[in-house]
């Protein structure tokens, strides 16, 4: 269950015009932070970016689904099921049998994928992927919002 915080700092986000991944980006920070104290962890820096997205699309941000073959049917179909979860009952309260088991599993986990070096391992593992035209793209958009946002 996310904090109230970030739910109030990603309402916040929304009501700025900022995009859905900038929104959901408070859930994955809170996720990170979460490892950090040692409150769980995750086998893969993947993976807890996948636990901080699920918590936004539950929470209600408008994230769009993963692409068809990007992965598995299983991840699509969970991100469907926190999709409708969040857009029917955003506020219902979570199982609290289910949220102590996921607690429980996750805290067997090492938290050492939320470090900075495999965080950053990640970023530019993703980058990679990417052509230089969207690299630029995303670079140039950068720094038009960092303008935008500079008299803060």
């Amino acid at each position: 269950m996310p904090d109230k915080a970030t739910i109030q700092r990603a309402k916040k986000d929304k009501a700025e015009g900022k995009s859905a991944s900038t929104q959901a980006g408070e859930f994955v920070k809170e996720t990170i932070e979460k490892m950090r104290k040692g409150e769980h962890g995750a086998r893969s820096t993947k993976q807890a970016i996948a636990i901080g997205l699920s918590k936004a699309r539950r929470a209600g941000v408008d994230l769009p689904l993963p692409k068809k073959g990007t992965v598995s049917e299983k991840t699509r179909k969970s991100a469907v099921t926190a999709t409708r979860a969040g857009k029917d009952h955003p506020d219902r309260p979570v199982s609290r049998k289910r949220s102590a088991a996921t607690t429980k599993a996750l805290k067997r986990e090492s938290t050492a994928a939320a470090s900075h070096d495999a965080l950053s391992k990640q970023a530019k593992q993703q980058a990679r992927k990417r052509t230089p035209e969207e690299r630029s793209a995303i670079a140039r958009k950068a720094a038009r919002t960092r303008k935008a946002n500079a008299g803060e």
